[in-house]
């Protein structure tokens, strides 16, 4: 049997109380990324939990190799775009590279922009007992933390790429680090979902998994991937639920070739 949204989740703001307890409730979260006031609008019609304005916008939006060059600013212009998109789904902006590793007053700072300025409910940033003292100061501050551990992407250059990280010791140590600084729920990307299954049933707060198997609390998926707009890399842990980029191109083309062979505009899309 397939766990779809209750309709008190679909028809009312979701906050962060009511996503921690989902994970008491047993009910699987969903979350998305997003970018824009039409992709917010879309994907919280169709009844996600949470969108994340990720900085993978970097790669799929920007076109860059990776997400290291995404900017505090770049971040706030989107999350701007996205939360006029929203009625439903839980907000959360992404801090970017260099944007809360500097000292915990900029930390402080910057996410709360995020909040204030963005329309944010939460930000999510990378690390686990490495940001320990960063997620305390947010939380002190009133900003609700997600957590983001297992492959992150900012640290590409110290992890040597993409890869699938297996120090399960470290990484029960990162998630009980980023529940204990008061962090309301945690992503797992890129390990072994036996892993991911034990941190799962070790901390209180609810793990939201990207390659990380079926045994987290919830699951996150980046929009592009999901619709097949984005062929330039695609993980294994990625499942495209429609290829809209051929889709695209077809429409692009019919447009292109009705012009050329004056079809359109027709008579029914012109003013007299």
């Amino acid at each position: 049997m397939v766990n779809v949204p209750s309709p008190s989740r679909r028809n009312h703001a979701m906050t962060v109380p009511e996503f921690v307890a989902a994970k008491t409730r047993a009910e699987p979260l969903v979350m998305v990324t997003a970018y824009d006031y039409s992709q917010a609008r879309l994907v919280d019609e169709a009844g996600v939990d949470g969108v994340l304005v990720g900085d993978s916008l970097g790669m799929v939006v920007q076109g860059m190799p990776d997400v290291l060059g995404v900017t505090l600013e770049e971040v706030l212009y989107h999350t701007r775009c996205v939360a006029r998109g929203l009625k439903h789904a839980l907000l959360v902006a992404d801090m970017p590279f260099l944007s809360y590793q500097v000292s915990l007053e900029q930390a402080v700072l910057n996410a709360g922009r995020l909040i204030k300025e963005g329309g944010a409910h939460a930000v999510k940033l990378e690390g686990g007992v490495r940001s320990r003292e960063v997620i305390a100061a947010l939380v002190r501050a009133d900003i609700p933390v997600m957590g983001h551990i297992g492959l992150t992407p900012q640290s590409l250059r110290r992890l040597g790429g993409f890869r699938v990280q297996r120090a399960k010791d470290q990484l029960l140590q990162d998630a009980q680090a980023v529940a204990e600084a008061g962090a309301f729920a945690v992503v797992i990307e890129c390990v072994p979902a036996e892993i991911a299954s034990a941190i799962t049933a070790s901390i209180p707060i609810p793990t939201i998994g990207i390659g990380a198997g079926a045994g987290c609390d919830g699951q996150i998926l980046v929009l592009h991937d999901l619709l097949g707009l984005y062929p330039d890399f695609r993980p294994r842990f990625v499942k495209s639920y429609a290829e809209l980029g051929q889709q695209i191109r077809a429409a692009v083309r019919a447009y292109a070739e009705e012009v050329r062979q004056g079809l359109f505009p027709a008579p029914e899309h012109e003013f007299h």
